[in-house]
């Protein structure tokens, strides 16, 4: 910490996943060890190379959100604004406004495709009755901004507010965002997250035409694999999650349970191509530096990180290149674990739902594993935690998040 600079802590966790929803529904996902994902029902799959998901089984959004406010609201802005409702009740702050100074609370969030689903649910009514088959919420629910916005006007914060759009690095950067606003003297609470909810056909049809996403039709509980010798692609997730960030006098002023404190923030762009990351890793690995200056930490500090670990050939043996540069000896002695195999890949929202993960686990003291890495593949040689996961209490966790574009962006959590 630089003298006189602001800190920043964790105060809440809400998600809405395909493994739970809430800080303890995503934490019982997680401690049961299984994969949430399936072959899609949201719509027909029978047309595409891949047939497999992870769909949130049970979300309804009036569970949540006043009735007539969740039917204005397309599925990305309920998972957006329910998340944020559940981080807020998870820090035990009021809604109507935070407990504090609404010009001083904001949101960040981040959503690769924000609305695009709605919209396209709207094509056929629209080549059926033109004009007026068109839903009227349909302007307002299509861009990505809807997810911070929504949130704005649903707690009443009229701090600091921006949804990015960011590809598969959106949540981390929208959490990042939110730091840096708090410790900046902008804001004293922020919501920072991401939210997505891609599962429609043609959005479908877009990843699966570019052959990104595994093809393990069969066998969807074992399809996402990341660092594993087998894998064959990303498979496609929804969900949302949200932090509470709090400026730390602030959170110890009202007696607030502190999860963690984020400490640093790195991004970076790959310059390199769009869809494929760059080959020496040297642009992923420099975020990672970033955040780790960001935080004033040293690599040999960090005991964890939380890898993007998307299941794709490029990423992951890119990913444990770009660590080892960064990490040198010290790459095999900390753990790394990949949680996709869990949810699938939530594109915007995984970063988000990834650094809540991080802050579970710096308070539950145990780090979740990479499940269905069985046959690791020998270019991702670092400790990547198969099996049951390991009890362990790490002072410094760093969560990474790489997408489409090039974009890289790391987040350094710290134990309060």
């Amino acid at each position: 910490m630089r003298n006189g600079e602001r800190r920043v802590v964790i105060t809440g966790v809400g998600a809405v996943t395909p493994i739970g929803t809430a800080a303890a529904g995503l934490w019982a996902g997680l401690a049961a060890r299984r994969s949430a994902v399936r072959e899609v029902t949201r719509f027909d799959p029978t047309p595409f190379r891949t047939r497999i998901a992870a769909e949130i089984p049970d979300f309804r959004p009036q569970d949540h959100l006043e009735a007539k406010r969740a039917r204005r609201l397309d599925r990305f802005s309920q998972l957006a604004v329910t998340s944020g409702r559940l981080a807020l009740a998870d820090a035990d702050l009021d809604p109507a406004g935070g407990g504090g100074d609404p010009d001083r609370a904001g949101a960040m969030m981040g959503s690769a495709l924000g609305g695009v689903a709605f919209a396209e649910a709207q094509v056929d009514p629209f080549r059926t009755d033109g004009p007026r088959g068109i839903d009227p919420a349909l302007a307002l629910a299509v861009f990505p901004g809807a997810a911070s916005c929504n949130i704005a006007i649903e707690f009443g914060f009229t701090g600091p507010n921006s949804t990015n759009a960011m590809s598969c690095a959106s949540g981390t950067i929208a959490i990042g965002d939110a730091f840096h606003a708090i410790r900046s003297g902008r804001a004293d609470l922020m919501l920072g997250g991401g939210a997505e909810a891609p599962l429609a056909p043609m959005t479908y049809a877009a990843f699966s035409i570019i052959r990104a996403m595994s093809t393990r039709n069969d066998d969807p509980a074992r399809a996402s694999r990341p660092f594993d010798e087998d894998r064959d692609g990303f498979v496609m997730g929804e969900g949302a999650a949200v932090l509470v960030l709090e400026e730390r006098q602030h959170a110890l002023a009202r007696g607030a349970r502190i999860y963690a404190e984020i400490a640093g923030y790195g991004c970076t762009n790959d310059a390199y191509h769009m869809t494929a990351p760059r080959p020496d890793g040297r642009q992923a690995a420099r975020a990672m530096r970033l955040a780790l200056d960001d935080a004033r930490v040293t690599p040999g500090e960090v005991g964890y990180i939380n890898a993007h670990g998307s299941s794709t050939p490029l990423n992951d043996t890119t990913e444990t290149a770009a660590i080892k540069q960064v990490f040198g000896d010290h790459a095999y002695r900390l753990t790394v674990s990949g949680t996709k195999g869990y949810y699938g890949h939530a594109l915007g929202a995984s970063g988000a739902i990834e650094a809540a993960i991080c802050a579970l686990a710096m308070e539950h003291r145990w780090l979740p594993p990479t499940i269905n890495l069985e046959r690791p593949d020998p270019a991702c040689d670092l400790d990547c935690l198969p099996g049951d996961g390991r009890a362990a209490a790490p002072d410094v966790v760093l969560s990474n998040s790489f997408g489409f574009g090039g974009i890289n962006a790391s987040l350094v959590l710290r134990r309060a």
